[in-house]
Order: structure tokens, then sequence, then C-alpha cells
């Protein structure tokens, strides 16, 4: 890697990376993450019993509005015209946990890694939020890229 802190100019000050001269590509991008909680917590969430509503119906909703949203929570990126963005929640009973994958979309000059990212992330800080009466010691983790699709790195897959 020639330049591996593209967001720094030549004179180490934070800029926006210029874009303009790259292809426009389909361009695909997985994250996932988990949010690991007491037995009786994922129970509620399972039995649709949590007091605020469809936990994972408002987390869905919530992944998809701040992939929406990521240009303007981190400061550098751009804002993207997404083509589609899907988020699934899983529950697993032996982990106590419930795990979240997002995959965004574009066609453009830039990826999508961070909306997925933020997806994620939000869709995780949703359940907490609707879920933290019943238990506050929640964690989320393992949040991270799986895949990356378009642009002129091309394919990138997560080891293991």
């Amino acid at each position: 890697m020639s330049d591996p802190l593209t967001h720094f100019d030549s004179h180490g000050q934070a800029h926006m990376v210029d874009v303009a001269a790259k292809a426009e590509t389909h361009r695909v991008a997985r994250a996932t993450g988990t949010i690991r909680m007491q037995p009786a917590t994922l129970a509620l969430i399972a039995g649709g019993q949590a007091g605020k509503g469809d936990v994972i119906g408002i987390a869905r909703i919530a992944a998809i509005q701040a992939a929406k949203r990521t240009a303007e929570l981190i400061p550098l990126c751009h804002p993207l015209p997404l083509t589609r963005v899907s988020a699934e929640f899983t529950l697993d009973e032996p982990a106590s946990a419930v795990h979240c994958t997002v995959q965004a979309e574009t066609f453009g000059r830039t990826g999508v890694e961070m909306e997925a990212l933020t997806a994620v992330q939000v869709g995780l800080l949703t359940i907490y939020d609707m879920c933290k009466a019943a238990d506050r010691g929640m964690v989320m983790t393992d949040v991270r890229l799986l895949e990356k699709v378009g642009g002129k790195s091309g394919h990138w897959v997560a080891g293991a």
C-alpha cells in the first residue's frame, strides 16, 4: 500500500477523499455483529414480550435508516445513493445472542463498507435500547466487515 491513510493530505490534514476519477461500479458490502444478553432477555425478544414492541422489526428499520444517514455521522464519508439495504437478525438461543447481518449496495465511485458497518451497530444499539429495562448488561461484539465487492480493489472476503 503506497498511501494507506487516504483521509489525510500531503500536509497531514484530514480531508474528504476525491473520488471523481474513480469508475462507477456496482458496490456491495456485508457486515455483521452480535449482541449477547441474558437468556430471559432473549426469550422476551423471541416471544414478542418486550415492553416497547417488536424489537427485531424496529431494529431492522433502524439499521436501514442508519445506512442512509452514515455520511451525517461519519465526518469524511461521502453521501451515497444507496440502491439496496437489507438487515437480517438471527436469534441464537445457545449463545443467548442476536446476530445482525447487513448488506448495503450502490452504483457509484466509492464503497459502502461504512454504511453496512454503521447499520449493524445501530441495529444492535436499537436492541439494547428496547431491552435495557430488562438487561443493562447486554454486550455488543464482533462488529466487522465480512465482504466487499466492486471498485479498484475488487472482491474482498474476511478471513475466519
